[in-house]
């Protein structure tokens, strides 16, 4: 209830709660600030706090993520360290009595990052387990492949990947029988309620810490970097190629480098400005290269080098961004879509695994159901097997005999047998590999392209993202569809939808809308996992490529107005 002044008291009592077992110096006066405030009736104080202590950050795509700063909706010391004792709890549980789990943790450059980790650290072996750290920050890929590597029942990764500046996040991945993959149901819940458990009845300050835990080898980045390198080995017509690369900010450009060295490809031109890490991302609004202005800088580098590639990784280094030269765009560069981008290299994939003397039984293709159905057309074409995903590469990387997996947001899966996740380093030494290839033969990465359109059909995509300040506008407009079904998009009739709140077929549930229209094309909507978004994904298939742009384009007005009728 709140008081005359405007300020709730239980909500201050949990602040004050909160204030007595912080060790963090600045999340500590910024919430005392705000304390001080509302009990002097601060209307935007007590508001702020309510919605810091509305509840708890909670594993989503895979593990925490949220803005940095003080209270439980926040990412900070004190729920960090709520989180690792919560996941030893769960390690140790899982376990039983006779062994010691490993765990591995990393961390990329984003703000307090190398503070969680060391704290996670810290805790894991306070718990008894053997606890290692990476020997740096490092990309993503790094810790997905340290967690195989070692033999490890657990990872965490403290990075946000390619959120906004302020954000931070804690990603998890299991080791045993999930083989180096993100969290899943049951696990996430089950470490969820562990942490709980411990946020109830352990304050911070008696969370047991050691510093006992191990510091890995450099020996692991260089057992990483070689097993990247050999993914695609640089050909003959490699040689010269004169390529950008931009690390986004992030702590990519160490690692991919060396990768690009070992496997025999020409240094790149450096986008000098965004090339060290830097967690203020102070050339970016946004540090996605799907972002609108995100590549601007690796374009104008690009231009003045005269290039014939740009390649991007995201912060953490786990997407990978491509763009090519394309007179027809203003500034006479075109980034490549994540379905262009992943069709090609699954279109390597397939040739790789078709021609194989040892072909594993039941290979397959695999990407989320959110992306290109192009995909399926290049596993049918080489007889390899299918797998359309819930999405996220906690799923894909669980397809049965998985080859290759993709997801339009960037991500892609080339090494499933190094790591199990997506990884934007090796998936760009891939498509290095496809753009010599190429080059030695007098083409370039829009001739394969053109190339795909004629072998496998014309697939076009698309995306509407909407973004809100309140989540709540999400779960109405889902609830709308649901309520009331559209019976038509645009002009052409919906055939079918496929709900999948409680599951639908071999996909597990998920809170997704796949609409269909009887003239085959598909409309997907789903609210964003790690964002305050609603994503609709648009697919066509047409009888030429303009064909399909105007297919598409039709298909988007439709998907628009069936938006703002729901508005």
């Amino acid at each position: 209830m709140n008081t005359p002044g405007g300020h709730d008291p239980a909500v201050l009592d949990a602040a004050r709660d909160w204030l007595a077992q912080d060790p963090d110096p600045d999340t500590r006066e910024e919430l005392a600030a705000l304390v001080a405030a509302a009990e002097s009736g601060d209307a935007a104080a007590s508001c702020d706090l309510t919605d810091r202590f509305a509840g708890r950050l909670a594993f989503g795509t895979a593990g925490l993520r949220g803005e940095l700063g003080a209270g439980p909706m926040r990412m900070n010391r004190v729920l960090v360290a709520q989180a690792a004792a919560g996941l030893a709890a769960y390690l140790r549980s899982a376990a039983g009595p006779d062994r010691n789990p490993v765990v591995v943790v990393g961390y990329d450059g984003r703000r307090n990052s190398d503070v969680f980790a060391r704290d996670s650290a810290e805790i894991f072996a306070g718990a008894d387990l053997d606890a290692v750290l990476l020997p740096r920050l490092l990309p993503t890929p790094v810790l997905a492949f340290a967690v195989r590597a070692l033999g490890a029942d657990a990872g965490v990764m403290v990075t946000a990947s390619h959120n906004p500046p302020d954000d931070n996040g804690y990603k998890v991945y299991l080791g045993g029988d999930d083989d180096g993959a993100q969290i899943v149901p049951p696990a996430d819940a089950e470490i969820h309620d562990e942490i709980a458990r411990i946020a109830a009845s352990v304050p911070v300050s008696e969370i047991p810490r050691s510093l006992a835990f191990r510091t890995a080898p450099e020996e692991l980045v260089d057992a990483y970097v070689a097993a990247t390198a050999a993914v695609a080995p640089a050909p003959a017509g490699a040689a010269g190629l004169n390529w950008v690369y931009t690390a986004m900010h992030g702590v990519g450009a160490e690692t991919f480098l060396r990768a690009v060295a070992e496997a025999g490809y020409p240094a790149p031109v450096p986008v000098a400005e965004q090339i060290d890490p830097d967690g203020t991302f102070p050339t970016v609004a946004f540090p996605n290269p799907e972002e609108p202005g995100a590549m601007d800088l690796a374009f104008a580098t690009a231009r003045d080098a005269g290039a014939e590639l740009v390649i991007a990784n995201d912060p953490d280094a786990d997407r990978l961004a491509v763009a090519i030269p394309d007179a027809s765009v203003e500034g006479g560069w075109r980034r490549l879509t994540g379905n262009q981008t992943g069709l090609l290299l699954g279109w390597r994939a397939a040739r790789l695994a078709a021609s194989a003397a040892d072909r594993p039984e039941g290979a397959s293709l695999a990407c989320s159901l959110v992306s290109s159905p192009g995909l399926e057309a290049v596993a049918g074409h080489y007889g390899l097997g299918f797998r359309a995903t819930l999405t996220g590469f906690k799923w894909i990387s669980r397809a049965p005999g998985l080859v290759y997996g993709f997801e339009e947001a960037l991500g892609y899966l080339v090494n499933p047998e190094t790591v199990r996740d997506k990884d934007g380093i090796s998936a760009a030494i891939a498509i290095l590999g496809l753009a010599g290839e190429a080059r030695g033969e007098g083409r370039t990465l829009a001739d394969l392209l053109d190339e795909f359109d004629r072998t496998f059909g014309f697939f076009a995509s698309d995306q509407i993202s909407v973004r809100v300040e309140d989540v709540s506008i999400i779960a109405g407009i889902m609830a709308a569809l649901r309520a009331d079904p559209p019976a038509r998009i645009g002009e052409t009739a919906v055939t079918r939808i496929d709900d999948l709140i409680d599951g639908f077929d071999d996909l597990p549930a998920g809170d997704v809308l796949r609409i269909w229209l009887e003239d085959g094309r598909r409309l997907i909507v789903r609210p964003s996992g790690t964002e305050p978004k609603l994503k609709l994904y648009l697919d066509v298939r047409g009888d030429s490529a303009a064909d399909a742009q105007e297919r598409l384009a039709a298909l988007a007005a439709g998907a628009r107005e069936l938006l703002d009728a729901l508005s």
